[in-house]
């Protein structure tokens, strides 16, 4: 792995100490860490939405299935994002996509994102799942005056190429609709999309596919991985599990040491979150920020927050290359330097958690979902690009059927199926992300 992502990004045993983590309902289910040895028709590495999605699939079409999941379920982006359920997970620019995979592609890619939102909402409604949903929308934020014909420009192209209609929000309509800010100067808003408690909504994943027939092992750590002529030896701590298929969900966090597919291909990148205490609705008036929807504002290294339905509001980031402890203490006033200048009526509410974790990007900057190796029968649906809560659900639930037969290949849009590159000369994948912020950052400033 690239040398950012430090040991100490690593705790399995340790829960992160995330505003998540302290208010998420009991998992009250058994998921036990694996021991002996046993066979299974597929296995799933990664307890995260990807993961659990592809479970509680492959278990509702019979098929015999266990999950391996190194700390407890939900333990890496999953539970620690900031609950956007939203349309993204690329970094790839439109234009951009349209010239490399066509028009028709991206269009398709779009409804494949826009399911993707309606899939949560299906989970959370299907399985009881009270993942504390918020009011329906998100708002891009122009940072800069320079922006604002740009999210105009959006506007315009959304509905001419997608058929999205966008409300444009002058300053007087951020100011009427409770989006104030003083560093903001128009908005885009969407009506797609909603903000979730992650956590919740990864353990009711959980719940749900072992109630379909998964079974599910949290603590269970792959340490070993080897192939053979009729399938897949994994072992883990507490023993061995032979499959005739694996799918890996573990996006930022997969471990190149163990297998070959991902090797070179994956760069993980630090998102960093904080969390105040309630506010009063004196207190948000005062800021004159009341809306519940789900906002980011148009910088490149972008700032993304939203009220939580107890009235604390949550502010990220992305930054920072330093995934040690000591790195993350530095970030931390970084992250709330900005979150002062953007909100300064907030300036002496306490903020109560500070957390991190790892976004996953690819070489093409967008997601990938399909088989690995030739006889197909290592699978994969990774890279969100920092949007894996709708994405990492539908493509969890998208992979599984690949491999079943369910949905052939050239039913999932060409942006997600064409191929997982590798980075040219990958040591170096610390300095390309160094690099990129250091551009990002002048990029944001003008």
């Amino acid at each position: 792995m690239p040398s950012t992502t430090h040991p100490h990004a690593f705790h399995f045993a340790t829960p992160v100490d995330s505003y998540w983590e302290a208010s998420a309902d009991p998992l009250n289910a058994a998921t036990p860490p694996f021991t002996g040895n046993e066979t299974c028709e597929v296995a799933v590495i990664g307890g995260g939405f990807t993961g659990l999605s592809a479970a509680l699939e492959l278990a509702q079409q019979g098929v015999e299935v266990r999950l391996l999941e190194a700390g407890h379920i939900g333990w890496g982006a999953s539970g620690r994002n900031g609950g956007f359920a939203c349309i993204g997970s690329h970094k790839l620019s439109y234009t951009s996509m349209i010239a490399t995979f066509s028009l028709e592609a991206t269009r398709a890619f779009y409804r494949n994102m826009r399911e993707a939102v309606d899939l949560v909402r299906d989970n959370l409604d299907h399985h009881g799942i009270d993942a504390w949903a918020s009011a329906s929308g998100e708002v891009t934020l122009a940072h800069l005056p320079g922006r604002v014909e740009e999210l105009r420009a959006e506007q315009d192209f959304l509905k001419h190429t997608f058929g999205e209609d966008a409300e444009f929000l002058s300053p007087g309509d951020l100011e009427a609709q409770g989006l104030r800010g003083p560093g903001f100067h128009a908005g885009l808003k969407s009506a797609v999309g909603f903000g979730i408690h992650p956590l919740n909504y990864a353990r009711g994943l959980a719940r749900a596919a072992i109630r379909a027939g998964a079974r599910l092992h949290a603590d269970s750590r792959l340490i070993r991985w080897e192939e053979t002529a009729t399938g897949h030896l994994l072992t883990t701590p507490g023993g061995t599990l032979t499959a005739r298929h694996v799918i890996i969900a573990t996006n930022g966090y997969t471990p190149e040491d163990i297998s070959a597919y991902h090797r070179s291909r994956l760069l993980p990148a630090l998102s960093s979150i904080l969390v105040t205490r309630p506010l009063s609705l004196p207190e948000r008036q005062a800021q004159g920020w009341t809306s519940p929807l789900m906002a980011f504002d148009s910088r490149k290294l972008l700032h993304y927050f939203r009220l939580l339905p107890d009235g604390r509001f949550l502010f990220g980031g992305r930054g920072g290359t330093d995934a040690s402890d000591p790195g993350g203490e530095a970030y931390h006033h970084v992250l709330t330097k900005a979150f002062h200048e953007l909100f300064p009526a907030w300036r002496e509410a306490e903020i109560t958690h500070f957390w991190r974790g790892f976004v996953c990007l690819s070489y093409d900057l967008v997601p990938f979902i399909g088989a690995l190796d030739e006889r197909q029968s290592v699978w994969t649906a990774i890279a969100y690009h920092g949007n894996g809560v709708a994405m990492g659900t539908w493509s969890g639930r998208a992979v599984s059927r690949m491999l079943t037969k369910k949905t052939a290949r050239d039913q999932v849009s060409p942006v997600l199926t064409r191929r997982l590159a590798k980075f040219p000369l990958p040591a170096f994948r610390p300095l390309y992300l160094k690099g990129a912020y250091l551009w990002y950052g002048w990029a944001d400033a003008r």
